[in-house]
């Protein structure tokens, strides 16, 4: 066993299933979404990310791209919360609610893919 490709697998897996665990909920109701899940959300997605650059292969290239859209739309959900609750004083609540958790949607795709190919190359590699 491999306790690299263990790591990279179960950072992989905890990325997707922590953005699941933040997006599940009706998308306007902050009680359904807590801040501090999309921090732990943005937090292991970036661990996954810097885990994939060591892989200089085709899919390896994909599983980075992946993981920089998955960043990338995070990033900006926690901005546009953080803006618009701390900057322009607006309430959580509504179509702030709902765009956080929109871009947390996207991101939640990136995972999936991520997770789709994880499982290719592994089914790929066990025949």
């Amino acid at each position: 066993m491999n306790l690299e490709k263990v790591i990279f697998g179960a950072f992989v897996i905890l990325a997707c299933t922590l953005n699941f665990g933040f997006f599940v909920g009706e998308i306007d109701n902050p009680q359904h979404h807590h801040q501090l899940e999309l921090a732990g959300t943005v937090f292991v997605n970036l661990i996954a990310m810097i885990l994939k650059f060591g892989d200089r292969t085709h899919i390896g290239a994909v599983h980075l791209a992946t993981s920089i859209v998955a960043v990338l739309q995070l990033i900006a959900a926690a901005l546009v919360w953080m803006w618009a609750t701390r900057v322009a004083g607006m309430p959580t609540e509504g179509e702030v609610m709902a765009t956080v958790v929109s871009l947390a949607g996207g991101a939640l795709v990136a995972n999936f893919i991520s997770v789709a190919l994880l499982i290719g190359e592994t089914m790929r590699r066990t025949r």
